[in-house]
């Protein structure tokens, strides 16, 4: 009897270990995060590079199959003429401009209908002097799913003023624009 309990526990075991991680893919991403956004001492020539939180080692790892398939088509439209990305800001530090990442906290909520929605809080705006009284830190949630047994990244939410702020909503938005760009204005003939 104490024989089949053991062999049962050792069936369920890997089964529980292999449950994935919903914040493994957001830790790493946030680290990234973090990285980008660290001081750089005044005179240093070699500042680290900027990492593209979807370069090809990460978008293989880290992201479901639509999210990037979403990215990629957006891509076909980078923001800038030198190519690159489709984005002309940080989408997780939510702009061009900001402070180191302070007070960094993920904490993931139970799962929904097969999604785990990572919250991440961080300050990223300390450097900026004195802040308005309902000052609240920057809040960006991962909706994480599970594919080919491992947690990805489905969408990377910036709710703000009641709008989810949805990531693959705005890859959506720049793959129509870029595919159907507006009629170039009228150049001033009658």
């Amino acid at each position: 009897m104490i024989r089949s309990s053991l062999a049962a526990a050792f069936v369920i075991l890997p089964t529980l270990a292999s449950a994935s991680d919903a914040t493994a893919p957001v830790r790493e991403i946030m680290a990234v995060v973090t990285q980008n956004w660290a001081d750089v001492e005044d005179g240093d020539d070699n500042p680290p590079d900027y990492v593209d939180y979807f370069d090809a080692r990460f978008l293989e790892r880290l992201y479901s199959r639509d999210f990037v398939a979403k990215y990629r088509e957006a891509a076909r439209y980078p923001a800038y003429d030198d190519g690159g990305s489709p984005f002309d800001y940080d989408v997780i530090a939510m702009g061009q401009d900001g402070c180191p990442i302070n007070d960094l906290k993920i904490e993931p909520a139970p799962p929904v209908d097969g999604v785990t929605t990572v919250r991440t809080t961080f300050d990223n705006t300390h450097c900026f002097g004195e802040r308005a009284p309902d000052w609240k830190p920057a809040e960006v949630d991962f909706a994480v799913i599970e594919e080919n047994g491992k947690a990805v990244i489905d969408d990377i939410l910036r709710p703000q003023d009641g709008d989810p702020g949805s990531l693959k909503a705005e890859m959506e938005e720049i793959a129509k624009m870029g595919a159907n760009p507006p009629a170039a204005a009228d150049s001033g003939s009658e």
